[in-house]
């Protein structure tokens, strides 16, 4: 009789010994946990693609690139809402990526130019973040890539501080080029607040991205 009560009440025992092992985990250790939970729950359920706002302000640099380069801030190729990201293309973006990244030598504008901001191609080698993402969108157009998936996108980066990536806009989602980083990753995975971009319709209109921002996913420290 004593052994069946024992077997019964075990359940129960277990229940009790987990609630007051939980209850001796700080409250700040609880707190650090359940943000992460939602951090991650936020960056799973993010929606594969940028929303596009109304249309806002060009950036400077870019007008000017459009005044000395009127033909590359016109529409080429076909309209679409997004490119099929088969393993041909796939690894056209990861090369194309990793090649400008390798040759290109990074120097502010004021170093390379002399000047605050220039958007110029990085034809001696040498640039900074936005001459990168033009490279890098010259490259893709001459092997056939149309404008309207090839969005020169403005973001605030992790210090806080203007970057230019380019956005490639896929059926598998928002594809970040970023000269910060080797690999290519999803727009939700870069942990960066995206401000604007470049019109699918027009490249030469840019429109509002909001500062969207999706945490990245994050470990739980086990």
């Amino acid at each position: 009789m004593s052994k069946r009560f024992s077997l019964l009440s075990l359940p129960l025992a277990l229940t009790v010994w987990v609630a007051l092992l939980g209850a001796s985990v700080p409250a700040a250790a609880q707190d650090a946990r359940g943000q992460i939970r939602l951090a991650n729950l936020a960056a799973a359920f993010a929606p594969r693609h940028l929303a596009d706002g109304r249309y806002t302000s060009s950036p400077s640099g870019y007008v000017r690139f459009c005044a000395e380069n009127g033909a590359d801030c016109r529409s080429a190729g076909p309209v679409i809402p997004a490119i099929r990201l088969d393993a041909d293309r796939k690894a056209e973006l990861e090369r194309v990526n990793r090649t400008v990244n390798e040759i290109v030598q990074p120097e502010t504008d004021l170093d390379h130019y002399g000047e605050t901001e220039r958007w110029a191609y990085p034809d001696d080698g040498r640039g900074d973040c936005e001459d990168y993402v033009l490279e890098k969108r010259r490259r893709l157009i001459n092997a056939g890539w149309p404008t309207s998936v090839l969005l020169i996108t403005v973001v605030r980066d992790h210090e806080g501080d203007g970057h230019a990536v380019l956005t490639v806009v896929t059926d598998k989602g928002d594809l970040i080029l970023d000269n910060q980083e080797a690999d290519i990753h999803t727009w939700t995975d870069t942990g960066y607040r995206f401000v604007k971009r470049q019109s699918k319709e027009d490249p030469s209109q840019w429109v509002s991205l909001g500062e969207t921002r999706v945490p990245p996913v994050v470990g739980t420290g086990r």
